[in-house]
């Protein structure tokens, strides 16, 4: 069994499961476009391979964090690592200066870094699995 969490955090994965469930429609839909401004020059597969396939991972991910409860702890972590393994594509967004989501600026694709360990801590504080790996 799982270590217990508060309402709030049941509500903050319940949330963070919701968006990345929406994210995930939006890549394979009407943010397609956008999600390939993310994906890095460098990176040697098609964009639109690379933003479809995330974009199934992401609802998957969405859903899991949903309604696996038992497995929480597991999918915060795996949800955790996916926000770190895309982080790249952020900082090749402002490196490349590529518009995308409203981001427009420097400035605006600067700020955006900073809220990528928010979500990574989102992930792990929600699922409590932050609170498993300190007891475990």
């Amino acid at each position: 069994m799982p270590f217990p969490v508060s309402s709030l955090q049941t509500a903050a994965r319940v949330l963070l499961g919701a968006a990345l469930a929406f994210a995930g429609t939006g890549h394979l839909t009407f943010l397609r476009q956008d999600f390939q401004a993310q994906v890095p020059k460098s990176l040697p597969l098609n964009q639109d391979l690379v933003v479809l396939a995330s974009g199934v991972v992401e609802i998957g991910m969405g859903v899991a964090l949903m309604a696996l409860s038992r497995q929480r702890v597991a999918v915060g972590w795996i949800v955790a690592a996916f926000f770190v393994a895309v982080f790249p594509g952020n900082i090749s967004q402002y490196l490349t200066h590529s518009d995308a989501f409203g981001l427009d600026t420097d400035r605006k694709r600067l700020i955006r870094l900073f809220f990528q360990p928010v979500l990574i801590a989102w992930a792990l504080w929600s699922s409590g699995a932050w609170a498993a790996r300190k007891k475990g």
